[in-house]
């Protein structure tokens, strides 16, 4: 049965009480790995079946999920990426209650949830509100990396997905340094990317920068272009073309041992 979790609560220093985090335990457990799910929303809202309808496809497959309701507009950076960085300590700090394997937690993220994912992979500065209790002293960085059609880069003024970064930045203009292929190293964790070359909203050439990133620091990863669908279809249950790709998450997660066959 799916639980509410308030990442925050009692925390001094933070008012933020709002933001939650949905624990949905798979009925069928078969794996000790869990995902750590982030909604797109273009950085205004989460998308539901980005959350709770990921959350539900992974339960199907004997995983267990967390749907994080991270800060959005007008709370700007660094506030979704301290929540998110919250959402990965919680679960490790109470990884024995949960029945999770804290060196097998994947972050998956859609669209802006998708940036914010890498973000998280990949932005090693200190923020100010971490540390301020025991379950900061855990690490925050995922095992692994989900990406779905997931803004990587800064657009130009003139593309849809510019808002995303204007939403998250509130009143600075300085995005570059939230380019998350530009902050690839060879400690990022290995990816699964997906994404429609004819996405209009987000540019495939986003996936292409992050792999190409990886790629030049030898970091695994998977990634699957195809050729037609929109931008923001999920599990894409009403496309079976595109939506195959939930079937290659699957065994990708089978081929590195998160999953049994």
């Amino acid at each position: 049965m799916k639980r509410t979790i308030r990442l925050w609560n009692g925390v001094p220093g933070h008012d933020r009480e709002s933001t939650l985090m949905e624990y949905y335990p798979a009925a069928d457990k078969k794996t000790e790995a869990a995902v750590v799910i982030l909604p797109g929303g273009g950085y205004t809202h989460h998308a539901d079946h980005e959350g709770r309808g990921y959350a539900e496809y992974l339960n199907s497959l004997g995983m267990d999920a967390f749907v994080v309701y991270y800060s959005v507009w007008p709370n700007a950076f660094p506030l979704p990426l301290l929540d998110a960085r919250r959402a990965m300590r919680y679960i490790r700090r109470n990884s024995v209650d949960f029945g999770v394997d804290p060196r097998r937690i994947a972050v998956m993220g859609s669209s802006a949830g998708g940036h914010l994912a890498a973000l998280l992979a990949n932005y090693v500065s200190s923020i100010a509100g971490e540390d301020l209790d025991y379950i900061d002293t855990f690490p925050y960085r995922p095992d692994a990396t989900i990406l779905c059609y997931s803004l990587i880069t800064v657009p130009r003024e003139d593309q849809p997905a510019y808002h995303c970064f204007q939403c998250l930045c509130g009143e600075s203009t300085e995005f570059s340094s939230l380019s998350a292929d530009r902050l690839v190293t060879e400690n990022t964790p290995p990816a699964f990317i997906f994404h429609t070359s004819r996405d209009s909203i987000v540019d495939v050439r986003n996936s292409y920068a992050y792999a190409a990133a990886l790629k030049r620091n030898h970091v695994p990863f998977e990634m699957h272009i195809f050729e037609h669908g929109s931008h923001g279809g999920g599990t894409f249950t009403q496309d079976p073309y595109v939506g195959q790709w939930t079937k290659l998450l699957e065994n990708w997660l089978i081929s590195k041992k998160w999953l049994n066959r």
